[in-house]
């Protein structure tokens, strides 16, 4: 049978029956070793399964029937009572490895049949790398019985017995659910049960019975039901008993105290085994018996910031008093002042502080950890105290010894010898109290000593380390080498640097003088009561607030600097951003070539020539040749060699995968192609866009120099490869052609062959312009093009062929030769007709090639085009998306990755994508369906897509589609795709995940593949090209058109390709509930099966619950996938589990109850929201080698990839929201990984190292809250048990963004609680310590750190108001303002105001990063496009609400995961619904602001010169507008009159809602109300205190403003305030009694109600006309003092809010209700009234459309009918 007409999808089904033929298996058939498998022609198959069916003489399992057939992994069930299912799944995973480790030898072993021992060893040393660890660590000697020396022995039982212990190891890790969060538990029971085993290998005999040892547990599911379902639901008991995660973390145990429990030796104890039930492990809830949290307490306070990184804090706070202490001498330089003596003691005071900031961290440590002690953990307790009372010794030693030194300096009066003394003593003691520093500084010097000392467990250095830090397992040696260490301390010593030069200089120096001005004001005129006579100290206090608070926080601005220069300059060195457009793709498109073949083909691989030093150097020099075209060593890719065939084939199946994603057309295909070769054309045939222009440049040159030898002329052509290139296949093709056209054996046709035979001669003896006049060739030229043209009309006309002929002829044979032939010469010489009478030349003569011959007229195409095209075609393909992704693709080949083996070679890999219930694919009605704008999903993709959608509907009519409305009908499912794949569905993450099995299969074939297949397989797909279009034009039937699923290449493959690429590549998406979306008949589950239909290498895991008789439920990890044979979906492996899987955060358990199904040495993690492409699938195989080179002293553990943000072309906001993002996952990430080694694992593209973290806890960690951003902690679990993260940035992988502000506003918020938990959590405290301080810095400034110094700029901006506030309305200003010389120093406070300008800094990475990868100017470009489009509004709102979050989620809690929705956002929000989410994060906040900016406005001095005033608040200005603004500025029509007018209705509806108890929070305003205080429920004690105090600062206000009203007549006294409050308290009981009137009499006797309304106006007026008569009561005094009230009635509300348990059930409460409500309205109303201005200016509506849809106006679009739904109907 001839391979290549098997039909693709019926090679990689089993044909032979196997022996029990109703098991369904998963990869690979294990258990039937002869059928037709295409993986089981790979002998290391066999070899693997042989291996584990040795059972040899072991002894039988007693109960239980032993089978012939059965192997270790059965008997191991039999004895220990494993799932059956368990044991096939992992019969397959480790048959899968060994063999995949065994493919991988190099050199291959001499029996190719049977398992390599090192193999096993090595896969059995991984495996159980950190049992060992763990075993040395707890100092328990390890259980497995192998000597790694002992060579002696038979090896078939050494080889069972590491066979049994790696098959035991995987058998539990496959059944235990929810504890492989737990690695460490894993290895406990590991412990026992390996023991257990070696008693039944060793042939024991039991004490008591006499019998052989037995297992202490068997049976059926024994090892479930008596191992994993006590511990199970322990877990699950401690879940419930935290209410769903709001208890306080430290009143339950989280799944890292139930692993850290194993950390001790204790376990061991009180656990035994089997496990001893009655344990107090297993008690939960409050009992004195219990086991409390183990190893760390995770208390709510923002003090775990000063916990976690105090050697920061101690850097900054010693820092900023040395500085102050020598500011204080006015000296211009600090050396200048330190030459004093008294200055230097003064300067010693800094060791108080720094013994103080020790004490204060062991009191801490003391407080926050004091739930960690118990009778079994005394040691801790000890030294906590012990550590307290050191601290405070420390400060009375310093306190006598300093006190000591100015005792007899005062009384020598100078500094004596004596006085000198005692300094030096001093200074002796300050060595003894450093010592520890010092230590560590020299370990830091030479790392390597400090990693074996945290390493080895040698009970000598356990006794030198116990008082620095407690013992745990986690954190030890994570010192990185040499190398790393210069680099990163270098980085960070000029940081520090420039920041401590920058504050010294700028912030603290300036502030001294005014500092020393204020302490000297006497007799200042306060115009309030004084508590404290004659104290400007709180002035000053309030001036220095805001500077030291920047101080604090200003290391996040020059890490950002420093950081995004050094990111520039690592991914220069990259050779990032060397091919940036088409233009530089064409200068290097011939190298293009030989780096696709150095890069992605393997090379023939000599034994051992890999690795060594001048294999590394002579490939430094190959990539330097292909990079600049060195020495040229693409050697002119003749069109014959099969690197040329190899090279076609890959780019024209890229070019190919483009045109099925339609976003190219077909035109463009052909341009882009490299055609096969055929019509003998001698050179390659470069796709046509290169060789555009290059014939008449060529023809141009001809012309000049006509006179010129052969030589000269050649040589100028010939300097361009594409010209020559291009002459020489235009001339063989209109040879080619011309005797195609004419009939074989006519008079014309040998005519013809004489002409070219002369001009071939003359060519071949140098003599071409001697002979032929080189002017005549343009005419030929226009000739040929109306000929060509002819040739490419649909409707050929034969007698107009014929004249052009004649033409050409006429020409060819009267002008083209130089001396002028006869008709008798030219009969003669062959080239005339013989017989003149026998009628015109060609007439007769012309056959022309049937219309469906595609190939000849795609020829034809493309010979006009080459003699046509004089644009440059820069412009080539059309879509910015395709030239971007051609564009980066050329670039990586030309950096720097490893070389790719064979595929059968490659490291296998797994993709696990984790699915809840998003969209998999949208149906008919969502893409019809059209909002209230009128505007349908599709039209909506229609317009932003336009040229998509052009090539997607050419490609429909292609196959066949005669109307475009058949589009609803037979293309239906081909449309509802075409939509899915540019939303983020689930269907696109398929699809680009499945390229990588796609690209397999091809890179396969090709490494297989010999010359002869690949030129003959290229010209059989001309043919069948030909064939299929054949077919399709005659019966216009949906037959297997090239467009179709079925690649041109996979019409060449040979069957093995299949089985190659599945076994080293499987894709399983854990859809949680695709089991109950069956039984509902879910749309979703449909579309789930026919997604596995179509892919073969997908497999669907999910939980069933099944309900047993009695109530209970039983739960079920079950794996499907679709049997192509039997045409359904079948069940391969269903896992009982101890319970519910979600006991944790929904996607890391989602994750891990699907791991197990994964497979390969490799897992890649995709979300929901991501895409591939197939060009990047390609250089998977590279990126997997990665693994075996060291990155510093380290092999990786997380490999990072790089991921292009593909939302941003949707709308401005969207395009922020990507550049931010695209900065960070390039940039950021870059400079992490490599120079600052402190890159975590951020999302999604990265790759595990699988076995690395099966092992150690998993991909993601799950425990309730505390890990809501369960990502990262996956990288914090790499970084503390010694793994390595990597950046690699020659592959990426589409990723989708949230693209409406709501949206993004959610995902901020998520991002930002998510943080707040990680401040708490035990990972950063550890990480805080065990990183050296360099590492540290690093480490907190790129993750909690960031979005702590986002809040204290909120913070400075706040500290900055209130302090200006409180000095304009004291009197203070004023004073300083009399004070004449002052006014120098008050300026240089103004100025301190300019450095929270930070917009520049949140944009420059942004800027450096563009203008790498897309050159300067554009960057610059694209800045200032941002700043115009308000980009600088939207990133000041989104610092808003990053705040907010962080600090509410770390004082009160409260953090959830939102899920942010991936929909397409070009609807209108409204009022109401912005109101919502915004009033309490930013609404109130800027109100508020603005507020004191008034007040500051209408009551400061200074205020009065317009232009201070304007520079000192233009920054809280635009601080407060952002605020309010921006959710309008950026919400599609937000300033259109008539929805401003609906929004405010619907606002005002929604505060009134009286409805039904179970109304939502979108409808009422009460529900709403409840709900946004929902975080103080379940906050602690310290979150009430610390929001009662910030909530006194609205009655300050009040304080203030009073003593300036006019009645208070410039009195001082306490009574105003006092009757200030009086007042408040009668309006609250005015109110009261209105509201009381209203629900008594409004009703029934309405005229009461009115009755009682008249009679307040008249006394409120009689008040306020008595008033103005016998006070100093002024008019103005009204509206002065709403000022003051309003923020204290504001103030108590929320004072209300955090006593609501005690106030609800009085009567105050109702009445604090209705006053909230009428607080909203006015709030609302405040918001409402700019943007309502705005609205009713005309202009601004379309002024904003412009901005939010810029990028869509320049591309013409039609985004106008899109907002105003103004669209024709389709």
């Amino acid at each position: 049978m001839n391979f290549r007409q098997r039909q693709p999808h019926a090679s990689p089904v089993a044909t032979a029956t196997p022996v029990r033929e109703e098991e369904p298996y998963n990869i690979i058939p294990v258990y039937n070793l002869l059928a037709d498998h295409p993986s089981l022609r790979f002998p290391e198959v066999r070899a693997a399964a042989a291996a584990l069916r040795a059972v040899g003489d072991l002894r039988r399992p007693p109960f239980g029937q032993w089978r012939p057939h059965m192997d270790l992994l059965d008997w191991l069930a039999l004895f220990f009572g494993f799932q059956r299912d368990n044991v096939r799944n992992q019969r397959e995973h480790l048959v899968l490895h060994l063999a995949n480790a065994q493919m991988r030898l190099t050199p291959p072993p001499d029996n190719i049949d049977t398992l390599d021992a090192g193999v096993l060893r090595r896969f059995r040393r991984k495996l159980l790398k950190n049992y060992n660890s763990w075993c040395s660590y707890l100092g328990k000697k390890s259980n497995i019985w192998i000597s790694d020396r002992r060579r002696g022995g038979s090896a078939d039982s050494e080889q069972r017995r590491e066979l049994l212990y790696v098959s035991l190891y995987l058998l539990i890790w496959g059944e235990v659910a929810n504890l492989r969060f737990v690695p460490e538990c894993i290895c406990y029971i590991f412990h026992h049960m390996a023991m257990e085993l070696n008693k039944i290998l060793e042939d024991y005999i039991d004490e008591n019975t006499g019998q052989p040892v037995m297992p202490s547990l068997s049976g059926e599911n024994a090892f479930l039901n008596h191992v994993v379902k006590p511990i199970y639901e322990t877990i699950r008991r401690e879940v419930d008993s935290s209410w769903n995660g709001t208890a306080p973390h430290s009143a339950w145990r989280n799944y890292d105290d139930i692993n850290e429990y194993f950390w001790s030796r204790r376990c061991f104890e009180k656990l035994g085994w089997p496990l001893d039930i009655g344990s107090n492990f297993f008690v939960t809830g409050s009992g004195g018996k219990r086991v409390g949290k183990t190893g760390f307490v995770e208390q709510r306070s923002f003090l775990n910031l000063l916990r976690s990184f105090d050697r920061l804090w101690v850097m900054l706070v010693l820092f900023l008093q040395a500085a102050i202490i020598v500011a204080w001498e006015e000296k211009t330089y600090p050396w200048q002042a330190l030459e004093d003596r008294s200055v230097q003691v003064k300067v010693l005071t800094i060791f108080f502080t720094w013994s103080g900031m020790r004490l204060v961290q062991s009191l801490l440590d003391m407080v926050m950890q004091f739930r960690l002690v118990t009778r079994e953990t005394m040691g801790q307790g000890v030294r906590m105290v012990m550590k307290v009372i050191v601290a405070a010794g420390w400060i009375v030693v310093f306190g006598v010894m300093y006190e000591r030194i100015w005792s007899q300096r005062n009384h020598d009066r100078r500094w004596s010898a004596e006085a000198n003394r005692r300094v030096v003593n001093f200074l002796e003691v300050v060595f003894v109290f450093i010592i520890p520093e010092l230590l560590a500084l020299a370990l830091f010097i030479i790392p390597w000593i400090r990693n074996f000392v945290e390493n080895t467990n040698w009970r000598i250095f356990y006794m030198l380390s116990w008082w620095f830090q407690s013992r745990i397992f986690v954190g030890r040696g994570l010192r990185e080498g040499l190398v790393d260490n210069i680099k990163y301390t270098l980085f960070w010593v000029v940081v520090l640097a420039t920041k401590f030069c920058f504050s010294y200089f700028l912030q603290v120096k300036p502030m001294v003088a005014p500092t020393k001005a204020l302490l000297k004001l006497r007799n200042v005129e306060y115009e309030w009561h004084e508590f404290i006579h004659n104290s400007n100290r709180f002035a000053v206090g309030l001036l220095w607030l805001p500077v030291v608070l920047i101080y604090l926080m200003d290391i996040q601005i020059w890490y950002s600097i420093y950081s995004s220069f050094v990111g520039a300059a690592v991914g220069l060195f990259a050779h990032l951003g060397e091919i940036r457009n088409m233009q530089q793709l064409k200068l290097r498109f011939q190298f293009f070539a030989s780096a696709i073949q150095f890069n992605l083909m393997p090379e023939e691989q000599l034994l051992n020539a890999r690795g060594t030093l001048k294999s590394k150097f002579k490939d430094a020099i190959h990539r330097l040749k292909l990079r600049y075209g060195l020495g040229r060593p693409f050697k002119k890719l003749e069109s014959n060699q099969v690197e040329a065939n190899k090279f076609a084939l890959i780019w024209n199946e890229i070019i190919l995968s483009f045109r099925e994603e339609d976003i190219i057309s077909d035109r463009e295909v052909e341009l882009l192609e490299l055609p096969q070769n055929s019509w003998n054309v001698r050179v390659i045939r470069w796709p046509c866009f290169l060789l555009c222009n290059e014939l008449l440049l060529a023809l141009s040159e001809a012309k000049e120099l006509v006179d010129e030898s052969d030589n000269k002329l050649t040589r100028k052509i010939r300097k361009n490869e594409y010209r020559r290139c291009a002459v020489i296949e235009a001339y063989d093709s209109i040879k080619h052609l011309l005797l195609e056209i004419i009939k074989p054996n006519s008079e014309e046709h040998s005519i013809v062959t004489v002409l070219f035979q002369e001009i071939d001669h003359s060519l071949e003896i140098e003599k071409f312009t001697k002979t032929f006049k080189t002017t005549a060739l343009p005419l030929l030229h226009s000739k040929l093009i109306k000929l060509v043209d002819l040739l490419n009309k649909p409707k050929k006309d034969a007698t107009q062929v014929v004249n052009s002929l004649q033409a050409l002829y006429e020409i060819a044979v009267r002008d083209f030769f130089r001396e002028e032939r006869k008709t008798e010469q030219l009969r003669e010489d062959g080239l005339a007709q013989r017989n003149p009478g026998s009628g015109l030349l060609f007439e007769n003569a012309i056959q022309l090639p049937e219309i469906n011959n595609e190939n000849f007229y795609r020829q034809v195409r493309r010979l006009h085009t080459i003699l046509t095209s004089r644009d440059s075609m820069q412009n080539i393909p059309k879509n910015l998306e395709a030239r971007r992704r051609i564009a980066f693709f050329s670039n990586s080949l030309f950096m720097n990755m490893p070389h790719a083996p064979q595929v059968e070679k490659m490291l296998a890999f797994s993709v696990l994508t984790p699915y809840y219930s998003e969209e998999v694919l949208y149906s008919k009605e969502q893409l019809r369906t059209e909002n209230e704008d009128g505007v349908s999903i599709l039209y909506y993709l229609q317009t932003i897509y336009d040229d998509d959608w052009k090539n997607f509907m050419e490609r429909m009519r292609r196959e066949g589609m005669v109307k475009d409305s058949d589009i609803w009908a037979d293309k239906l499912r081909e449309l509802r795709l075409w939509a899915s794949y540019r939303g983020q569905t689930l269907t696109r993450t398929v699809r680009g995940m499945m390229y990588y099995y796609r690209a397999l299969k091809m890179l396969a074939f090709l490494d297989s593949a010999s010359e002869m297949d690949i030129r003959e397989g290229s010209r059989e797909l001309v043919t069948m090209r030909q064939d299929s279009l054949d077919v399709m034009n005659a019966e216009k039937s949906p037959s297997r058109s090239l467009s179709r699923a079925s690649s041109s290449v996979s019409l060449l493959f040979k069957g093995h390709e299949y089985g190659t690429a599945l076994m080293k590549f499987t894709y399983v998406v854990a859809c949680q509930i695709y089991g109950s979306q069956k039984a509902k008949k879910d749309p979703h589950a449909e579309e789930i099966l026919y997604l596995m239909k179509n892919n073969e290498a997908l497999r669907v895991a999910y939980v069933d619950e099944i309900t047993t008789s009695r109530d209970e439920k039983e739960y079920y990890s079950v794996l499907v996938k679709y049997d192509q044979q039997l045409q359904r979906e079948v069940e391969i492996y269903r896992v009982k589990l101890p319970g519910p899987l979600k006991l944790g955060e929904g996607k890391p358990e989602n994750q891990n109850h699907a791991i197990i199904f994964t497979r390969g040495d490799a897992v890649q993690t995709i979300d929901m929201n991501q895409d591939n492409y197939f060009e990047e699938a390609l250089k998977m195989r590279n990126l997997l080698e990665e693994y075996r080179h060291y990155y510093g002293i380290r092999k990786p553990t997380i490999l990072g990839v790089r991921e292009h943000v593909f939302t941003g072309s949707v709308s401005s906001l969207a395009w922020f929201m990507s550049a931010q993002e695209t900065s960070f996952v390039t940039l950021g990430q870059r400079v992490l990984a490599n120079p600052l080694k402190v890159r975590m694992h951020y999302g999604h593209p990265d790759v595990f190292d699988r076995f690395w973290f099966l092992t150690r806890g998993g991909i993601s960690k799950a425990s309730r809250v505390i890990n809501i951003s369960e990502d990262i902690f996956a990288g914090f679990n790499c970084t503390l048990r010694g793994g390595n993260v990597t950046h690699h940035e020659y592959i990426q992988v589409g990723k989708g963004r949230d693209v409406g502000l709501n949206q993004v506003s959610m995902f901020e918020a998520k991002v930002a609680s998510g943080n707040g938990e990680q401040v708490l959590s035990r990972d950063v405290y550890r990480l805080g310590h065990r990183l050296d301080f360099f590492r540290m810095l690093s480490f907190f400034y790129t993750t909690v750190g960031f979005f702590f110094n986002t809040m204290m700029v909120i913070l400075t901006v706040y500290a900055f108001l209130w302090g200006r506030l409180y000095l304009a309305l004291s009197g203070v200003e004023a004073a300083m303002e009399s004070n004449s010389n002052n006014n120098k120093a008050l300026g240089t406070i103004l100025n301190q105001q300019f450095i929270i300008q930070l917009g520049l800094f949140t944009a420059l990475p942004m800027i450096v990063e563009n203008s790498l990868e897309h050159g300067f100017l554009q960057a610059i470009w694209d800045f200032l496009t941002m700043q115009l489009q308000l980009s600088s509004v939207f990133y000041t709102f989104s610092m808003g609400t990053r705040s907010h979050f962080f600090g509410r989620t770390i004082l009160h809690g409260g953090a959830k995961y939102r899920a942010t929705g991936r929909g397409f956002v070009v609807e209108h929000k409204s009022f109401a619904e912005n109101y919502r989410l915004y009033a309490r994060s930013h609404f109130v906040k800027a109100i508020e602001l603005g507020l004191i900016l008034v007040i500051y406005a209408s009551h400061s001095p200074v205020a009065s010169d317009t232009f201070v005033y304007i520079a000192m608040t233009i920054t809280s200005w635009f601080l407060v507008a952002s605020w309010i603004i921006a959710p309008f500025v950026f919400n599609p029509s937000g300033f259109d009159w008539l929805k401003t007018v609906y929004d405010f209705d619907d606002f005002m509806n929604w505060i009134w809602y009286r409805g039904s108890v179970f109304a939502k929070a979108e409808q009422s305003w009460e529900r709403w109300w409840y709900e946004e205080q929902d975080h103080l429920r379940v906050t602690g004690l310290w979150g009430k205190c610390m929001e009662i105090i910030l909530d006194l600062r609205f009655f300050f206000f009040q304080y203030g403003i009073v003593y300036q009203l006019g009645i208070a007549a410039g009195s001082h006294s306490i009574v105003v305030y006092l009757l200030s409050w009086i007042c408040v308290v009668l309006i609250f009981g005015v109110y009261m009694l209105v509201a009381y009137a209203h629900n008594k009499y409004a009703a029934k006797e309405h005229i009461y109600y009115r009755l009682v309304q008249f009679l307040l106006i008249i006394l409120a007026i009689l008040v306020i006309v008595a008033l103005l008569e016998f006070t100093n009561f002024k008019f103005v005094d009204i509206f002065t003092s709403l000022l003051a009230f309003i923020p204290t009635g504001w103030g108590l509300i929320l004072i209300a809010q955090v006593f609501r348990p005690f106030l609800e059930s009085t009567i105050v409460w109702d009445g604090v209700v209705s006053v909230a409500r009428l607080y909203d309205i006015l709030l609302g109303v405040i918001i409402m009234a700019p943007v309502a201005l705005l609205s009713w200016l005309p202009g601004f509506q379309n002024m904003q459309t412009r901005m939010l849809f810029n990028d869509a106006f320049s591309r013409g679009l039609r985004i106008f009918q899109i907002i105003t739904g103004k669209k024709s109907q389709a």
